[in-house]
């Protein structure tokens, strides 16, 4: 199971243009998707010849991403990354740009050639659908990724969180996750996804149909966890919530 309720910025809610409450703390808001516990068998795929050795690949990789992060020029960064990933097996690259997972400008061009080669392979379309919407390529990108992932592995939970994320329609979204909810039942993520979702639907239209959800899944994901700082910020949410008069 994923660490409940992880800590990222309010970047889903503003980039779709969610009312954000103040006085309401938003216990989560999923942008990163952790899928290394989520991945199913890579799909096999051919392998050219000849690549570099794992150690020249990693050794190779770190200087040019030193040379990124010195000069930030992303042209020149891409097409050394296109060179090197011309000469280089799929699974050598994932294996040399595991380090660098939350980076997506180098993330995305190696995935992209990843999921090229193994169109199947559901762990890397979420990890570059996560790259994409860390980039700000758009719901629709995303959401086409996460969809493909979840055909190819429908038991993907990275594949399913970035598929509720990526929606754009606030009460689309509120269902999507309930949805995700509901399939994966110990997922406490997405489930105050749900409820901060339905909170933000509810302020924004002043919908109490919304503000009941959101203050009955506030609930019971109370019940659910025992961690006190948890405890804390969803009996905070609750109590504000009950306080809403629209």
């Amino acid at each position: 199971m994923e660490p409940a309720f992880a800590q990222a910025s309010m970047r889903d809610r503003v980039a779709h243009g969610d009312a954000v409450l103040a006085d309401v703390p938003c216990v989560t808001n999923a942008v990163v998707i952790t899928v290394r516990d989520m991945s199913g068998p890579a799909a096999p795929s051919p392998s050219p010849a000849p690549a570099p050795s794992g150690s020249d690949l990693q050794a190779e990789l770190a200087r040019l991403i030193a040379e990124y992060s010195a000069t930030a020029n992303t042209a020149a960064l891409r097409g050394r990354l296109d060179a090197l990933i011309a000469t280089t097996t799929p699974d050598a690259l994932i294996a040399a740009a595991e380090p660098y997972r939350d980076e997506p400008e180098i993330i995305a061009p190696i995935y992209e050639a990843v999921v090229s080669a193994q169109p199947g392979n559901a762990r890397a379309l979420v990890i570059l659908a996560n790259a994409y919407w860390l980039q700000g390529r758009g719901p629709e990108v995303v959401g086409e990724l996460a969809t493909r992932a979840i055909a190819a592995d429908p038991g993907n939970r990275g594949a399913w969180h970035l598929w509720a994320l990526s929606e754009s329609d606030p009460r689309s979204r509120v269902r999507r996750w309930q949805q995700v909810s509901e399939r994966f039942n110990g997922d406490d993520l997405a489930l105050a996804a749900v409820a901060d979702n339905a909170a933000s639907v509810a302020g924004a239209e002043h919908d109490y149909g919304m503000l009941d959800l959101a203050i009955e899944t506030y609930e019971r994901l109370l019940q659910r966890t025992t961690e006190p700082s948890q405890r804390e910020a969803v009996s905070t949410a609750i109590a504000a919530l009950r306080g809403w008069k629209f």
